[in-house]
C-alpha cells in the first residue's frame, strides 16, 4: 500500500496546491510551450501521478478537441490510484478589447481537493528561439475529477 505525507508542506508557497502537483504541472507545461514552439500540433495531454508515485502520460488525438477532453476527464475519473493530475490542451482568452489570444490551457487537481485551470498566452508558433509565452495566469476552479 502506498500514501503520501504532506504534513510539514506549507501549500502558500506552492500557490495553495501541493509541491508534487505544483511540479507534475509546470513539468506537463513546458513540455507542451516545447510543442507549441517546435510548431507540432497540441493534442490534450494527460499526466497522473498514482499514490506509489508512478507517473503515467497520455495524448488524446484523433477526434475533436471537445471529444478529446471528455476521454481525458474519463480516464482520469476511472484511475482510482492517481493522487495528481494535469491536462494541457490549447485554445483561446477573451482579451479585454474583445478579440481572442492564443492560449495553453492547464486543468489541474489531486485526490480530495478542489481543481483548477490556468492558461499562459503565446505567440510565434514554430518560431523555435522566437516562441514566446506569458507566465501561467489563475483561471479559477474546474471540476474536480478525482473527487
Amino acid at each position: 500500500m502506498c500514501y503520501r505525507d504532506n504534513t510539514n508542506v506549507n501549500e502558500e508557497d506552492y500557490g495553495g496546491v501541493s509541491p508534487q502537483l505544483d511540479d507534475l504541472t509546470s513539468t506537463l507545461m513546458g513540455d507542451a510551450l516545447d510543442l507549441l514552439a517546435e510548431g507540432m500540433q497540441l493534442n490534450v495531454l494527460l499526466v497522473m501521478q498514482t499514490d506509489c508515485g508512478k507517473v503515467e502520460s497520455y495524448e488524446f488525438a484523433d477526434d475533436s478537441p471537445e471529444h478529446l477532453l471528455q476521454a481525458a476527464y474519463e480516464h482520469v475519473r476511472r484511475e482510482r490510484n492517481a493522487l495528481y493530475y494535469a491536462i494541457a490542451y490549447e485554445g483561446a482568452v477573451e482579451m479585454d478589447d474583445g478579440t481572442y489570444a492564443d492560449a495553453l490551457i492547464l486543468e489541474f487537481g489531486e485526490r480530495g481537493r478542489p481543481s483548477f485551470s490556468a492558461y499562459s498566452l503565446f505567440e510565434g508558433r514554430g518560431t523555435g528561439e522566437q516562441f514566446a509565452w506569458t507566465d501561467a495566469a489563475p483561471a479559477g476552479e474546474v471540476e474536480a475529477l478525482l473527487g
